[in-house]
């Protein structure tokens, strides 16, 4: 009796104790935590740390922005979006793939694989009656080229809107011409089957071997492990590519393969799940019939481009994360250091153009001012707006702009880049300040006029 007294005292104080002073200490380091995430965390640079700690933060930092990027994008509507499009697009993309699959002589694999692995043989007949009537409709139009046409836009049409999504997430203004859409999105579409049919060689040759060799329990486990995970790495191989090819952008292999990997993985994983609930899930077929494929494939259409745009996100994220360090000092840079900074940059690009040595890119203009890429980029931005520098690019296939004077160095003094930053912009304005407020401009003229006069004979290139 005494023991059980002695343990509930115990257990009283532990509950107070993790009722009351836990409580405010977790409300504090709750807040660190989110100082630490929004402020101190982007101001981490490479200097400061040692490399794998770098690293690890580079890591958070991409997450962090990745899921700040999805919520501010509302992705959710535009994988909505999608889900409707690629209802609408699945039977002739389905038609297509058959149709080069049958010209290819494999027609009989790829549907075997389907109805093994992604939809059921009950729904699967349903779907190729589809998929035979809209060939057949296809090839013998009431216009001649009307049922090729019909296929061939709503094909391009799906291609178009991931690939409009894509180019948003990227911020790409400039989409692929109608001729590089209809070139590049059919050969993705005849390089497809192809990789479908060495995906299912392969599994086929490993489920041989791992038959053959059924004795042999470690390298057997070994081979059914890779049968197993197989899946999973073509998704992964598919979700890379699509980051890579598919904005009008040149994204590097590197920030692609990560998030293609992480989104593949998930990807498959859901698609697994999906299968499951589509062949155990009888009581939609109770109350929807023949229709049943249509409110699962809608959740699982969605679902699916939910997590493929946020994939995108991550690759973007991690191609250009350095853009978002330092970006609360960014979002309020003041005026005085926006100036100075702008001196700075110019100082570099004029000093450059002087020697004759290659001009800067904005990345090069950052390490050498010391400036964060976000702020310098838009520093560019303003200065080339104004008609001070001048962006190009060395070769046409090139993105990489770089930088030059648009007007005589020897006539670029710290005064005249002041001036023009100051002057930039509209005045149109029914402000009176020849009678009314005449003071104040003249005040502020004359204060101005002084700045610009004292240091109109100190050139940039000199500094």
């Amino acid at each position: 009796m005494q023991k059980c007294q002695e343990y509930r005292t115990r257990l009283t104080g532990q509950l107070f104790f993790f009722f009351n002073v836990p409580i405010t200490t977790m409300k504090r380091r709750i807040k660190q935590l989110i100082h630490f995430l929004t402020r101190q965390l982007w101001r981490v640079t490479e200097e400061d740390v040692s490399r794998r700690r770098y690293t690890s933060y580079n890591l958070l930092k991409v997450l962090y922005q990745t899921i700040l990027r999805f919520i501010r994008d509302r992705v959710w509507i535009r994988a909505a979006a999608l889900s409707y499009t690629t209802l609408f697009s699945i039977i002739p993309i389905l038609a297509l793939l058959f149709a080069i699959a049958k010209g290819f002589g494999f027609s009989n694999l790829m549907e075997r694989l389907f109805r093994g692995g992604v939809i059921e043989n009950g729904t699967m007949d349903m779907v190729m009656t589809f998929i035979d009537n809209y060939l057949e409709y296809a090839k013998s139009g009431v216009f001649i080229g009307v049922g090729i046409a019909m296929l061939l836009w709503a094909i391009i049409n799906l291609a178009d809107s991931i690939e409009g999504n894509m180019n948003a997430i990227w911020d790409v203004k400039k989409p692929r011409s109608y001729f590089r859409k209809l070139t590049d999105y059919m050969a993705l579409f005849v390089l497809f089957p192809i990789i479908i049919v060495l995906y299912a060689g392969v599994s086929i040759f490993m489920t041989t071997i791992y038959q053959q060799l059924a004795d042999y329990f470690i390298i057997s486990s070994f081979v059914h492990i890779c049968i197993k995970l197989a899946p999973y790495a073509l998704s992964a191989l598919i979700m890379t590519g699509l980051f890579i090819f598919i904005p009008n952008t040149k994204v590097k292999f590197r920030y692609a393969f990560i998030p293609g990997l992480i989104t593949g993985i998930i990807f498959q994983a859901f698609l697994y799940i999906y299968i499951q609930i589509q062949m155990s899930v009888s009581s939609y077929n109770a109350i929807y019939g023949s229709f049943a494929i249509i409110p699962m494939f809608m959740l699982w259409a969605d679902i699916s481009w939910c997590i493929i745009l946020f994939g995108a996100e991550m690759s973007y994220v991690s191609q250009n994360i350095e853009q978002y360090n330092f970006g609360q000092e960014v979002d309020n840079v003041s005026r005085r250091y926006h100036d100075f900074m702008c001196v700075i940059v110019m100082s570099l690009i004029c000093k450059r153009f002087q020697t004759g040595e290659r001009p800067y890119t904005a990345n090069e203009l950052s390490d050498a001012g010391q400036i964060p890429i976000r702020l310098t980029n838009q520093l560019l931005e303003e200065l080339e707006r104004i008609g001070l520098i001048y962006g190009f690019s060395s070769d046409a296939k090139s993105e990489t702009e770089h930088f030059v004077p648009a007007i005589d160095i020897n006539k670029l003094s710290v005064g005249r880049l002041l001036s023009s930053i100051e002057s930039a912009g509209c005045e149109d304005f029914k402000i009176d300040h020849s009678k009314e407020f005449s003071s104040q401009w003249e005040a502020f003229i004359g204060y101005k006029e002084d700045i610009y006069q004292k240091n109109n004979g100190i050139l940039l290139k000199d500094l």
